[in-house]
């Protein structure tokens, strides 16, 4: 796996010590933070690939900094905590986390969890472009068939000499095929 910069949030200092050096053997960079709210400045000030959070901290909990870290720009996230409770898995569950840790662990722990977190991450922002490129290719779609299906009613043409008509007028525009599409469909129903 190649080097990461991580996020470390744990209000333990000897425990934050060790995880720091743990990662940062196996290769890593290492920004730690004794709690939440020092986290989210520190991800402000450094652009982390993966961030490891304790949950339960002083001044912000590692549930909220992992909502707000998300927020501000999606990135892979492990909770690491002592406390295995129904509520607080389910209320991490319902965040966009991608490992959830009970201390203590082992190192070989910590590092696969974090190469699996780092694949499974990469993997659903994939997903998620191919998905929106779909979408958009999928509504370029169904507003190029309008304006054509427009422009055969208005000219008494074929579905060929409508289309040619709008690639036409893009060309001479020199705007998107999409754009004049919209455009005729608001001349049209506007």
């Amino acid at each position: 796996m190649s080097s990461l910069h991580i996020l470390l949030a744990e209000d333990e200092s000897l425990i934050r010590l060790g995880l720091k050096h743990i990662l940062e053997e196996a290769g890593h960079i290492v920004y730690a933070a004794e709690d939440g709210l020092a986290a989210l400045q520190l991800a402000e000030a450094r652009t982390p690939d993966l961030a490891v959070l304790d949950i339960k901290m002083p001044r912000m909990d590692g549930l909220e900094t992992a909502a707000r870290l998300y927020e501000r720009a999606p990135i892979p996230i492990i909770f690491l905590t002592a406390f295995a409770e129904k509520e607080l898995v389910e209320r991490a569950a319902k965040l966009p986390v991608m490992g959830y840790l009970i201390k203590p662990l082992k190192e070989a722990e910590l590092l696969a969890m974090i190469a699996v977190a780092t694949r499974r991450f990469q993997e659903h922002a994939r997903v998620a472009s191919d998905a929106a490129t779909a979408s958009a290719e999928l509504e370029a779609t169904r507003l190029l068939d309008r304006a054509k299906g427009l422009v055969m009613q208005a000219s008494d043409c074929s579905e060929l000499d409508a289309y040619e008509q709008l690639r036409h007028r893009a060309d001479a525009e020199r705007r998107p095929l999409t754009e004049i599409a919209r455009d005729v469909i608001a001349e049209f129903e506007g």
